[in-house]
């Protein structure tokens, strides 16, 4: 076990590090100028973020993945369709609910909608699609015309919100999508897809593994949205306070609290789901129990170690990174936006399970790095424009339209594993960095250059923004995969017919 957690924080350590240089790097230089004591706290928290990256994907590994297929395929050997939809739709609404960014997002907009009514119906929309995305792998239904339909409906709805003059709830309804698929869901998710996919087997068992985080990834969207066509008034922001509290004692042990109890609530709904489970249906021996509890507490000390590090060292840091760049040297923004989002992505704990179950169901035909090189690509160049867009002033459905457009219109030429694999994508990157680093980045930025009052509709989306460019970059990989495999037959074919036939052996 000691081997394996090294291994793990050496992992984690190169994925941290690049991150933690460009900030380094950066105070070096004339554009920003952090404290002494902000870059001790901010190197504390990197080597904390380490740790605590490190122990998540131990148990990731010993816990939430083997969680998530025992009750897949558990569920799908009893031949209880009714049952098996059931507990997906539980637990959708379960884990929704006590996901602890979605109650952040909610006290974003409490004058505007109850704060309790928004979590319940996020929830029930995960709830809804995550069963749906159950049906699709029971019936073999393709994932692209799923995709394709429900993004039009979501835009449709979107439409009406616009048009009826909730402009601030565009951003809020798509960055919603990825607040919902948290580092706790998503290796529980994609491994329920994992197990079912494998029990009920089939010619694309591969593809049937993957797609459940990305239709779970719509019905927030789409429950936000209707929400904001019934809501009176705009989305009102409060600008928090980034700044690193002092003394940091009392306010550390605060956070460090009130994060375990988020985090405690969050992951103790799904072990106790999963117990349940296990007393009336799984019957796992005893050995295996033991090894899945030891990963509950390895996954619930690393994300705790992880998000109390975001909070206290990542998120003033990225707040007044945006803000002394846009004083500065605003024009600089979208290029440091795209280095950040090369590296950022590397230390988000779910995109570490992704990319090894990726790996791992492609029979290594799509490997880790490359899965690595293109999402690296996608959230660099989504962040990038996000910072255009604070500059400009333009509504963000300028990029998001054509961006799903261009992301659907792929699913139809290229194989079907790679856009589910894709769109799982774009949910596991707007993860907990991005909403505790970029955002704050992004907010800076916004608030020189825009104002407070266009924070709402500028700096939100950034979220949104990172969850799609990986459908693109990803998919775009297949499509090169597609083209190459072609070539190489176009290749064999015309050496076959450029072949001498005097070498030709007759044997009759």
């Amino acid at each position: 076990m000691l081997s394996i957690l090294l291994k793990k924080l050496k992992e984690s350590f190169v994925s941290v590090f690049p991150v933690a240089a460009i900030v380094f790097l950066l105070n070096l230089t004339p554009l920003v100028d952090f404290s002494g004591r902000e870059m001790g706290i901010f190197m504390v928290s990197a080597l904390l973020l380490i740790a605590g990256i490190g122990l998540f994907n131990l148990g990731a590994d010993l816990a939430m993945t083997p969680m998530g297929e025992h009750i897949g395929s558990g569920l799908t050997k009893s031949k209880k369709l009714w049952l098996l939809l059931l507990a997906c739709f539980a637990m959708g609404v379960l884990i929704t609910v006590a996901e602890p960014d979605l109650s952040v997002l909610a006290a974003q907009v409490k004058d505007v909608v109850d704060p309790t009514l928004l979590i319940l119906t996020v929830g029930v929309g995960v709830g809804l699609f995550l069963t749906l995305a159950v049906v699709k792998i029971v019936f073999h239904k393709p994932l692209s015309l799923l995709l394709f339909f429900f993004y039009m409906a979501m835009f449709g709805v979107i439409a009406l919100l616009a048009t009826g003059g909730g402009h601030s709830f565009v951003a809020l309804a798509f960055d919603s999508g990825g607040v919902t698929t948290g580092p706790i869901t998503v290796p529980f998710i994609m491994a329920l897809g994992v197990g079912i996919a494998a029990t009920l087997g089939g010619r694309n068992v591969g593809e049937n593994s993957f797609g459940l985080v990305a239709l779970c990834s719509i019905g927030p969207m789409m429950a936000v949205a209707l929400l904001g066509t019934v809501s009176k008034g705009d989305v009102t922001y409060a600008l928090p306070d980034y700044s690193i509290p002092s003394p940091l004692g009392g306010a550390l042990l605060h956070t460090l609290l009130e994060t375990a109890k988020e985090v405690a609530i969050a992951l103790g709904l799904v072990a106790i789901f999963f117990f349940a489970l296990q007393f009336i249906y799984l019957k796992l021996p005893r050995k295996r129990l033991l090894q899945i509890i030891i990963g509950i507490l390895y996954t619930f000390f690393g994300l705790l170690i992880f998000l109390t590090a975001v909070k206290v060292g990542f998120m003033p840091i990225g707040y007044k990174m945006g803000v002394e760049l846009a004083e500065s040297h605003p024009a600089l923004l979208a290029v440091f936006g795209f280095l950040l989002g090369l590296v950022v992505v590397l230390a988000e704990p779910a995109v570490h399970v992704l990319n090894c179950q990726v790996e791992e169901i492609t029979g290594r035909a799509v490997s880790r790095r490359s899965m690595q090189v293109a999402l690296s690509l996608g959230v660099g160049i989504s962040i990038g424009l996000s910072m255009l867009r604070i500059l400009f002033d333009f509504n963000i459905l300028w990029y998001l339209v054509p961006g799903y457009c261009i992301s659907l219109g792929l699913a139809f030429f290229v194989p079907g594993l790679y856009t589910a694999i894709a769109f799982d994508s774009g949910g596991v990157a707007s993860g907990p960095l991005t909403s505790s680093f970029i955002l704050p980045f992004a907010i800076g930025a916004c608030f020189v250059t825009q104002g407070q009052d266009k924070i709402m509709r500028d700096a939100f989306g950034v979220v949104a923004m990172v969850a799609m460019t990986p459908l693109i970059t990803i998919q775009l990989l297949g499509f090169r995969a597609v083209l190459a495999r072609k070539v190489r037959e176009k290749l064999a074919v015309r050496r076959i017919l450029s072949a001498d036939d005097e070498q030709i052996i007759d044997f009759m």
